[in-house]
């Protein structure tokens, strides 16, 4: 323990505890107070978020085509850690994939069904349908990718590049021209690191009960305390071993695997569903999403005291900033050897083009399923997500294939994420590591794969996992803080690279990045195949 950062390391995890507990004992309690604060925030604050995130997305716009872009992460003949197909598929499953399974059917069966009141938008009317899919454009395409590569690059170019510790804190270098103090440090990464721990173990019941409900569609066995702790039990040792064997070795390939299978369902629902309807649908959805993008982003509903904006876009808007600094940093560690421009291509444009081609195929054929089927989607959405998802595979051919594929690229899913921010984790809760020593103890992983695991099945025993996922979104409001903060320091370090930058030999006299040498050694040829 002597490498511990105590006050990291502690905070987060009794306050963790303390919420488990009094969720355990008190539910209604915990539930109401995180629910109060969840409200305040969305009510108050709703245009800050919005905005934030609209802020985001246009420096990272700005960052792709200035010559910034051709600065290289490491320096210029830092020889790229990942080829671009492995850093594409880690990237596309560890931060948003698990999301995309489930959502690109249920959310837009939700929205065809009750679409905002102050739209004025008939339920499940062909306005109604090209709004569902249109807005999860909104939610899932470019939006929540410039969210995650905000503090992806300024955290790269900080550590790799600055010199900066492994801290959240390192981000700010640039803004405050001096490292933080220790303990500030240590504090701002708790705050951080207690977002990531909510979400995790919310995420991580979700998914048990998800896992747990495919199962019982397959089977007939009833979802139950056991079934929950034998998944729960499955996904925690999966990606804990995967995490131990080091981030190359396990990630790398549980990504690959994960990125054939949804490339594998993408295929088949395109082709046995109804594939001219989804082309045509998804084409118009599209370019409704363009002509709407700002009034999407920034839709609070407050003219119309409408409360769907707080229930999804500024929900999501929050979610994903609690999410975003420390899945910036696992992002930016992965980065070295890359253009900024390229990390951004695959980090940013390459996931929402991705996301954007699954939605529309996915979400086309679920609407045009539900209608087909007179709502049996809709009415089974009602049992939960997972339901409809398994409902929908269900009235396609091979179901006895695509459901047991699907339960796997879900379970999947989850390992390759938590192995991620596993280890992310484990090194923000140590000193000493350092790029030619990036991996954290394994008791450390150990630690926190252990934690979350027992935490998500308690909840799942006690009340369920409302609050905590509440109590997660909470994390949003410091994480726009930094995520502005941080953007201020990427726009400083754009501006003039060389000023910042501890190797001076890789910039002209004017500051400009000199081309990087030819180099054909990687670090991902010392990795075991």
């Amino acid at each position: 323990m002597g490498k511990i950062r105590h006050i990291a390391f502690w905070p987060p995890v009794i306050l963790f505890l303390a919420a488990a507990v009094l969720n355990f004992v008190k539910p209604d309690t915990f539930t109401a107070f995180v629910s109060t604060a969840n409200d305040w925030l969305i009510s108050n604050l709703a245009w800050a978020f919005s905005l934030g995130v609209i802020a985001m997305l246009g420096v990272v716009i700005w960052l792709m085509f200035s010559s910034f872009g051709n600065v290289r992460i490491g320096g210029r003949d830092a020889a790229p850690m990942l080829d671009t197909a492995r850093y594409f598929s880690i990237t596309l499953t560890s931060i948003i994939a698990i999301g995309i399974l489930f959502w690109a059917t249920a959310e837009p069966l939700r929205h065809f069904a009750t679409p905002p009141e102050s739209l004025n938008i008939e339920p499940q009317s062909p306005q109604a349908m090209v709004f569902s899919v249109s807005t999860l454009y909104t939610h899932w395409g470019f939006l929540p990718l410039a969210i995650y590569a905000i503090p992806s690059i300024t955290f790269a170019f900080c550590y790799y590049n600055m010199k900066g510790p492994y801290s959240i804190g390192a981000t700010l270098l640039p803004l405050l021209r001096k490292p933080l103090k220790p303990a500030t440090a240590q504090g701002l990464d708790a705050i951080v690191m207690y977002s990531l721990i909510a979400g995790m173990a919310a995420s991580l019941a979700t998914g048990v009960l998800s896992i747990s409900g495919g199962l019982e569609y397959l089977t007939g066995w009833q979802s139950s305390l056991l079934t929950w702790a034998l998944v729960d039990a499955a996904v925690v040792c999966t990606f804990v071993i995967s995490s131990v064997a080091g981030l190359l070795k396990g990630i790398r390939r549980l990504s690959e695997t994960n990125t054939i299978i949804f490339i594998v369902l993408f295929v088949f629902v395109l082709v046995v569903g109804p594939t001219s309807f989804v082309l045509n649908l998804g084409a118009e959805a599209f370019a409704h999403h363009l002509a709407n993008f700002f009034p999407s982003a920034a839709f609070t509903g407050a003219a119309a005291n409408d409360p769907w904006a707080g229930w999804w876009t500024i929900f999501y808007w929050c979610n994903w900033l609690a999410w975003a600094p420390i899945s910036g940093m696992f992002l930016g560690r992965i980065s070295y050897g890359q253009t900024v421009r390229k990390a951004l291509m695959i980090q940013f444009v390459a996931p929402a083009v991705f996301d954007i081609v699954w939605i529309g195929i996915w979400s086309g054929a679920a609407l045009r399923m539900d209608i087909d089927t007179g709502g049996a989607l809709i009415a089974k959405l009602e049992q939960g997500p997972e339901y409809t998802v398994y409902e929908f595979l269900s009235r396609y051919p091979l179901v006895a294939i695509t459901i047991p594929i699907f339960i796997f690229v879900t379970f999947l899913s989850y390992v390759t994420g938590a192995d991620a921010y596993t280890t992310t984790l484990g090194a923000m809760s140590t000193d000493g590591l350092a790029p030619e020593n990036p991996e954290p103890p394994w008791p450390l992983k150990l630690f926190w794969g252990g934690l979350i695991g027992v935490i998500a099945w308690i909840m799942l025993a006690s009340s369920g996992v409302d609050g905590i996922k509440i109590l997660s979104n909470l994390g949003g409001l410091p994480a726009l803080i930094l995520g502005l903060a941080m953007t201020v320091s990427v726009i400083r370090i754009a501006r003039n690279p060389s000023r910042f930058d501890v190797r001076k030999e890789d910039y002209d006299e004017h500051g400009y990045p000199i081309p990087s040498a030819t180099k054909k050694a990687t670090m991902l040829e010392e990795v075991p195949s």
